[in-house]
């Protein structure tokens, strides 16, 4: 490479981390703001960015160093982690845990992201197919733990990352997750405010259960209550009165979007949007392959879309998970030709 372009990714990647401290930066800010305001606890929400940042760090570094053998681990350890605590499956509990299933399903398709971003990373024709079996050993790992959602989401991503290696592009393939991801959560806004079709709303409820629809309403109705401010984070619970039926309750109404709207009011959506579309400009201004870019970009829209109908940011692993696979495709390998090996 030459040292005009290498002067040009470096200019790139400062550029898009400069606004990823930005926008952390803001999330963080603003959370403490509206917990000020109304006597709310960010901890959660500090944490969760501070998890995002530590990931995306270890990414970064980790997938310089070791472009194929990094995401590779990463893979290994998310199937590891999620077949390993069984608190993260669904099981054979007569009420699962509304969270719980959303974290799994989030793990194994982080999991198969890295996995495919892996096989993309090598020249090896042998060991791609290798790690490419790897990824659909974790979408049959996630039928076999019960993970509906998983499967779909984890064979989402495997039949987007084959279908990557046709696109010269990156722009087009990640303006279209964009949509996507707006999609989900268009439709999602819409559940919690009645505006969808009573078939369409039948078949959601039986999909999401009644309870986690109410959960919604009630979101939407407190973020109505203090449009600017939210009522503050970690609230909801107390001010929910379906959160407090619940056999299970966490004080989460089990969607992202609708969260930080109820709780930091609507610049905690936009800037909730801020940071998925941060990651998006990070992928399209990396140095790695197309077909590696597309890969993590598809891994992590599923994972908005998993987080806009459950709680899975809510656990630590899961935000950590999202900013490694983000690092690990916006690294640049320090050793990036066979001549320098």
């Amino acid at each position: 490479m030459s040292v005009a372009g290498r002067d040009e990714d470096g200019d790139r990647r400062n550029v898009s981390d400069a606004v990823g401290v930005l926008v952390l930066g803001a999330c963080a800010t603003w959370s403490l703001i509206t917990a000020a305001a109304h006597d709310g606890r960010p901890e959660g929400v500090l944490l969760a960015l501070l998890a995002v940042a530590a990931g995306y760090s270890a990414g970064r570094i980790s997938g310089a160093l070791l472009p194929v053998a990094a995401p590779c681990a990463a893979a290994l350890t998310g199937l590891g982690l999620t077949v390993g605590l069984p608190h993260l499956a669904p099981g054979p509990e007569i009420v699962a845990p509304l969270g719980h299933a959303g974290a799994t399903a989030a793990l194994l398709t982080l999991a198969t992201g890295a996995a495919c971003c892996a096989a993309w990373s090598t020249r090896s024709t042998a060991l791609r197919l290798l790690l490419r079996v790897l990824a659909a050993g974790i979408a049959v790992a996630a039928a076999a733990l019960g993970s509906v959602s998983g499967l779909v989401t984890c064979t989402a991503v495997l039949l987007c990352s084959l279908a990557a290696s046709r696109m010269s592009h990156r722009g087009p393939g990640l303006a279209g997750l964009a949509l996507a991801a707006t999609a989900v959560t268009g439709l999602v806004w819409a559940v919690a405010g009645s505006a969808v079709p009573e078939g369409l709303a039948a078949s959601l409820r039986g999909q999401l259960t009644a309870h986690r629809i109410e959960l919604w309403h009630d979101a939407l109705r407190l973020a109505r209550e203090d449009t600017a401010l939210g009522v503050g984070p970690g609230r909801f619970g107390e001010l929910s009165k379906t959160a407090a039926e619940l056999l299970l309750p966490d004080g989460k109404p089990h969607s992202a979007p609708l969260q930080l709207a109820a709780e930091q009011g609507l610049v905690g959506v936009v800037l909730l949007a801020a940071a998925f579309g941060w990651l998006l400009y990070a992928l399209w201004r990396s140095p790695r392959p197309t077909p590696v870019v597309l890969t993590a970009g598809a891994a992590l829209t599923a994972l908005a879309g998993i987080a806009a109908v459950g709680n899975a940011l809510s656990f630590t692993m899961v935000s950590v998970g999202a900013g490694l696979l983000a690092g690990l495709a916006t690294a640049h390998p320090i050793v990036d030709d066979p001549s320098a090996r």
